[in-house]
């Protein structure tokens, strides 16, 4: 039987993929409990970004759920849970589409500080969009209030993302991308 030539190539969910992405995942994992004791400092959405960057959205995806609900079954389950699914996802789409253009290997180096600024900006989105989320799931009445009260902590998230971006990526880039030309 020949395979019909008018069917769409599926995404390729290999071992050696499935594989990275758990690796990923527990990365996240660990990244998170560790640092779970300074508020909003943690590798998870460093790690994001360079995923996203290296590898695409749809793993940017797996990766941010699967850690999200794996710790937060330690940390504590409820409606931020979706918030903080929906946060990152945001960040990972404005990655995906508005960042990874300009990631090259080859420009790369120049360019490092302009992606640690990203991740310092993604902290500040996530801190933005989890408010707008939170206010409406939980039913509090004053937005800015609440946003403006978060801003230290969204600072913090983003001082931890570039420092975390600066210190992971020159190790996790070149791992991801040999790994992408293996699949």
């Amino acid at each position: 039987m020949e395979p019909d030539r008018n069917v769409k190539k599926t995404v390729n969910f290999g071992v050696r993929r499935l594989a990275l992405l758990s690796i990923l995942t527990a990365l996240c994992y660990v990244g998170r409990m560790m640092f779970q004791f300074i508020p909003n400092v943690q590798p998870v959405t460093a790690v994001l970004i360079i995923l996203t960057l290296t590898l695409g959205m749809t793993d940017g995806f797996i990766v941010a759920i699967l850690s999200i609900v794996l710790t937060n079954f330690l940390l504590g389950m409820g409606p931020w849970t979706i918030a903080q699914i929906a946060s990152f996802g945001v960040l990972i789409v404005v990655t995906g589409l508005v960042m990874k253009p300009f990631y090259s290997t080859s420009q790369k180096r120049g360019l490092r500080i302009v992606f640690a600024l990203f991740a310092f900006f993604g902290g500040l989105l996530y801190g933005f969009v989890i408010s707008v989320i939170s206010v409406k799931l939980m039913g509090i009445n004053s937005f800015w209030a609440y946003y403006i009260a978060g801003i230290p902590f969204d600072l913090m998230h983003g001082l931890g993302n570039a420092s975390f971006y600066l210190i992971l990526e020159p190790i996790l880039a070149p791992l991801l991308l040999a790994q992408k030309k293996k699949t």
